[in-house]
């Protein structure tokens, strides 16, 4: 049982909502990025999307692209990246952590090594957009091995002849995108999303989370009312672009979490 999974059982116990969280690690700069992840579990996040900086963030929009760009030019590396789980779990914090971005940086530091070293800083899943179920081999199968959750996008295009290839080794929770299109652009429905989170529930028994197109606390509680919990990303990096004090940001994200948890 990974802290994801021990999460959600305690979650369906409470008859409770998840809050997820994405902030891009290294923006606006490491030491705020790092003050930030320390506080998201005090602001009611339930997980944490730590996403890594990449120069070809093919499914993210402006924001979250800039914030890469800025995280990158500030010396941000995967490396450091591991670095804020390390300082994040020896501070005592127990919010699972799961990784979002591309291969190519993984690739580069080689599958296994990279792992392990993740494993060892306290990283709990990860979501690796560009890997479609046909490469589960590369890196899919070998994180689970290593008690990693490998969570999977679905999309609007996910059909059911589709659905079952990406579902089969998917573990933690389903990522459902709202929207067609790139992070941060239309805003998610709920009246859209009901009928699509009961599609995929009815063909597992993972949760359902869903994402983008979430930008305020009313928008988190209604998507949170028709799945198992809603992500938030690009309003938060957004807010954390304008060089607010981070307890600003803090309670902007709280907001959202009430939503959610509301929901």
């Amino acid at each position: 049982m990974s802290r994801i999974d021990d999460l959600f059982t305690r979650l369906r116990a409470e008859k409770r909502k998840a809050f997820v969280a994405y902030v891009m690690a290294g923006d606006p700069d490491i030491e705020r990025s790092s003050e930030l992840l320390a506080g998201l579990p005090g602001a009611g996040v339930d997980i944490i999307e730590l996403g890594v900086p990449f120069t070809d963030p093919m499914a993210d929009g402006p924001t979250i692209q800039l914030a890469g760009q800025r995280a990158l030019e500030g010396g941000m590396t995967l490396q450091k990246t591991l670095d804020m789980v390390t300082a994040f779990r020896a501070a005592g914090n127990e919010t699972p952590i799961v990784l979002m971005g591309y291969y190519n940086p993984i690739y580069n530091r080689g599958v296994d090594r990279f792992l392990a070293d993740a494993t060892k800083a306290g990283v709990d899943g990860l979501i690796v957009v560009d890997l479609p179920p046909e490469e589960d081999d590369e890196l899919c199968i070998p994180a689970q091995a290593a008690g990693l959750n490998f969570i999977r996008l679905a999309t609007p295009t996910t059909d059911d002849k589709r659905l079952p290839a990406v579902l089969k080794n998917t573990s933690g929770f389903v990522y459902y995108v709202s929207i067609t299109g790139i992070t941060g652009s239309a805003e998610a429905q709920a009246s859209d999303v009901a009928p699509e989170v009961a599609r995929i529930k009815a063909a597992t028994d993972l949760p359902v989370i869903v994402g983008f197109g979430i930008k305020t606390p009313e928008g988190a509680e209604q998507i949170a009312g028709v799945a198992d919990g809603a992500v938030v990303g690009s309003a938060i990096v957004a807010e954390a672009a304008t060089g607010k004090p981070v307890a600003e940001v803090l309670d902007f994200v709280r907001s959202l979490a009430d939503g959610a948890h509301r929901g």
